[in-house]
């Protein structure tokens, strides 16, 4: 049985902030969602018009009326939504890292860089509003441009 990855959802008490995360910075586009019981938004990397292309699920915790999402998800203790828990990062594929770097800069992140060994990635790690740590992954050859950049 094939199988692929659809979405991952991040439940956050800071709905303005994760979404401004994934869209300001990362470049998703929030598109259509299902009219659930609770706030939230969908933010898709490709065409709105395929819910497939909605990679990330935001849902919002509403602090006065929270029964629309624990009737549907479940009750989760809101203290327990910091990081990434057993998950250990999400990972998106990458281009443009010199505009990735300077949109971080610009919203004083500091991301932490890593090249793969023999694999031609070359690897940012961020973390988003909740904690959720990020991978993006870049062409070796953006960065080989990079470093071009800085030496001239």
């Amino acid at each position: 049985m094939p199988i692929s990855l659809n979405h991952f959802s991040i439940r956050t008490t800071d709905l303005a902030a994760t979404k401004a995360f994934y869209v300001n910075l990362l470049g998703l586009q929030e598109g259509p969602r299902p009219a659930f019981p609770f706030p939230g938004y969908w933010l898709y990397q490709g065409p709105l018009d395929a819910y497939a292309n909605a990679a990330v699920h935001v849902i919002g915790i509403d602090p006065i009326e929270r029964s629309g999402l624990d009737n549907y998800l479940g009750e989760r203790d809101t203290g327990s939504l910091k990081g990434s828990g057993a998950v250990d990062h999400v990972a998106f594929f990458a281009t443009d890292l010199i505009g990735m770097l300077k949109r971080l800069q610009a919203a004083g992140i500091e991301p932490r860089q890593r090249t793969v060994p023999g694999v031609g990635l070359h690897q940012l790690f961020l973390n988003d509003p909740s904690g959720v740590v990020v991978e993006l992954n870049y062409p070796m050859e953006e960065k080989q441009a990079l470093d071009r950049q800085s030496v001239a």
